[in-house]
């Protein structure tokens, strides 16, 4: 029997790993998590993440930051905190559009030398609930090969490099790799997922954020091997660039094309972005995992489909789950 109070690792990068932990965040909180864990992507080639990593030769920091931003607390100093790292600078010289969280975790690798111990350190200062790791220490960048980029024929394939490239890229994907190929992940980020009670993949860019956890060799066997029960969450949408015109099975499909042996025990979807829940529930089931449908999408009342999730909704989604499955 487990404890009521269990540890949870998330997955992800970007937006849709800060809704998550934003969610998970909440749980630690109310004593539901004791203990919250983000793995997160690193291949970000744009922005001030992109200009960091050319200029310095580090991981980009930015989604590590944007993880770190949704696990502070909301008391003054969390909230004072998650404005800081997340304040872009304006202007018009070199500082422009850099972020002060960014610079504050490479300022740190640089003088500690460790990335883990380095955001260690930022967590401990932001007061985070919960630790922050990269999914690999080594730098990389997403490639994938497109069909029908710029209404070329279908039969011909392009390939694109770059987190920002795959995700903008018009066109369908094929597939997708890391370069470096199989990077070695990072030790802590494959202890803690093989120590997990739950793990939660998505939501999140399919393509550039979510899928390339399953090409690191070392996360993917973890993910495989865990006793974690495995949550997957899906989009409310197909994304223009990557998955556009997909349904919600197409996520789950794409998943288990990258790692056949996961085994999945919910998936978690909004109903109202479901077309068809019977076909969805068969999708699910087939895979021998439950389909729960809870509403946790941002309504701003505007009549135009959802197209974030909902921190305070996904919490309740998150906490009903794992109450069921302890």
């Amino acid at each position: 029997m487990r404890p009521t109070a269990q540890s949870a690792v998330a997955l992800g990068g970007g937006h849709g790993l800060h809704a998550s932990l934003s969610a998970l965040r909440r749980l630690h909180d109310d004593l539901t998590l004791d203990q919250v864990t983000a793995v997160v992507t690193v291949a970000d080639n744009g922005g001030s993440s992109g200009r960091l990593r050319g200029e310095f030769g580090v991981l980009p920091p930015g989604d590590l930051r944007m993880a770190l931003a949704a696990l502070c607390g909301d008391d003054e100093w969390g909230r004072t905190w998650a404005d800081v790292v997340q304040h872009r600078f304006a202007g018009e010289g070199d500082m422009n559009g850099h972020v002060i969280g960014n610079l504050l975790i490479v300022g740190l690798w640089e003088r500690l030398g460790d990335h883990v111990r380095a955001l260690d350190w930022v967590g401990r200062l932001l007061g985070a609930r919960g630790r922050v790791l990269p999914m690999a220490l080594t730098p990389m960048d997403i490639t994938a090969e497109f069909r029908g980029v710029g209404g070329a024929d279908r039969s011909a394939t392009t390939t694109v490099r770059g987190q920002v490239e795959v995700a903008t890229t018009e066109g369908e994907i094929v597939s997708v790799a890391l370069d470096p190929a199989d990077p070695a992940g990072c030790p802590e980020a494959v202890a803690a997922i093989r120590a997990a009670d739950w793990v939660v993949l998505g939501p999140g860019s399919w393509f550039s954020s979510v899928i390339p956890h399953l090409l690191v060799p070392d996360l993917r066997e973890a993910l495989e091997q865990t006793t974690a029960r495995l949550l997957v969450v899906l989009n409310l949408a197909g994304q223009q660039g990557e998955t556009q015109g997909w349904g919600p099975e197409d996520h789950l499909g794409a998943l288990l094309a990258y790692a056949p042996a996961l085994r999945v025990d919910t998936v978690l979807a909004d109903p109202r972005t479901v077309a068809d829940a019977d076909e969805l529930r068969s999708a699910v089931g087939s895979v021998g995992a439950e389909l729960m449908l809870a509403e946790v999408a941002e309504d701003d009342g505007s009549g135009v489909p959802p197209a974030r999730h909902d921190h305070e909704l996904l919490a309740v989604a998150y906490r009903t789950i794992f109450e069921a499955g302890s």
